[in-house]
């Protein structure tokens, strides 16, 4: 699989930190959303805005630059930097469980399980990991 990434060696740290904010902030919104339009049986547009999380999650993978660990105020952990390829791999994880929820979101028995599994759990083991509690 090719993934395209953003270059943002040109944007300040604060930019960066502001544009990563907004990302993770939208795919909560849109995961709820996502939510909602499965209970109502609105398939088509929930895969539409599952895979446009697919790819914020592939975006966040150039928002974590070394320049922006100790700046500003931001949620994430060191452990972010520390561990990096663990978080790269969460973040592709993330990815690649929304295209199969995607995949398997008409079809499957129990759409509650596969929503709190592929998507919801994303959002959990991210937190745990890389997130200050709040």
């Amino acid at each position: 699989m090719l993934f395209s990434f953003e270059v943002h060696s040109e944007q300040s740290a604060e930019e960066i930190i502001k544009t990563r904010k907004n990302i993770f902030s939208k795919n909560y919104g849109t995961a709820k959303k996502v939510t909602s339009l499965v209970v109502d049986g609105e398939f088509d547009q929930a895969k539409q805005l599952i895979l446009e999380m697919s790819e914020n999650y592939k975006t966040l993978l150039s928002l974590f630059p070394d320049n922006t660990r100790d700046v500003f105020k931001t949620e994430a952990l060191p452990t972010i930097w520390e561990n990096k390829d663990d978080f790269n791999a969460l973040m592709n994880k993330a990815s690649s469980d929304m295209m199969e929820l995607a995949s398997l979101i008409e079809t499957t028995d129990d759409v509650n399980i596969m929503l709190e599994k592929l998507m919801w759990g994303s959002c959990k083991s991210c937190h745990s990991k890389f997130r200050v509690s709040q």
